[in-house]
C-alpha cells in the first residue's frame, strides 16, 4: 500500500522556521514535490527534487527561504522553510511520482499525502 505521510507543520510566527518531513512507503519514488493551497486559493507548486537530489527547483515566492531536501535511505523528503511570512499560511502537500525527470506541475504527481497546517501569524 503507497503511503505518503506528512508532519512537521504547526503554528509560528512571522520570521519563525518549520521543517516538513514526508515519509514515503509502498514504492520507490523518483520526483518528490510539495506545493501547498490557502483557503480559497488553488493547489500550488512549491518545490521539487530528483531522486539523486542533484536537481531542486521552487517557485519565486519561496526561493531562498525554502530549501528542499531527500534522504532515500529512510523515503524521506524534507522541507525546510526559514523567515515564514503570514502569506505562507497554507496546507502543505507531499506529492510522489516514478518519474525521473523533476515535475513542477501538480498533474504530474501520482500520489499525495494528507497535507500538514502550517499557520504563520505576523
Amino acid at each position: 500500500q503507497v503511503q505518503l505521510v506528512e508532519s512537521g507543520g504547526g503554528l509560528v510566527q512571522a520570521g519563525d522556521s518549520l521543517r516538513l518531513s514526508c515519509v514515503a512507503s509502498g514504492r520507490t519514488f523518483y520526483a518528490m514535490g510539495w506545493f501547498r493551497q490557502a483557503p480559497g486559493k488553488e493547489r500550488e507548486f512549491v518545490s521539487t527534487i530528483t531522486w539523486s537530489g542533484g536537481n531542486t527547483y521552487y517557485a519565486d515566492s519561496v526561493k531562498g527561504r525554502f530549501t528542499i531536501s531527500r534522504d532515500n535511505a529512510k523515503n524521506t523528503v524534507y522541507l525546510q522553510m526559514n523567515s515564514l511570512k503570514p502569506e505562507d499560511t497554507a496546507v502543505y502537500y507531499c506529492a510522489a511520482s516514478r518519474t525521473l525527470s523533476p515535475i513542477l506541475s501538480k498533474s504530474g504527481y501520482g500520489y499525495w499525502g494528507q497535507g500538514t497546517q502550517v499557520t504563520v501569524s505576523s
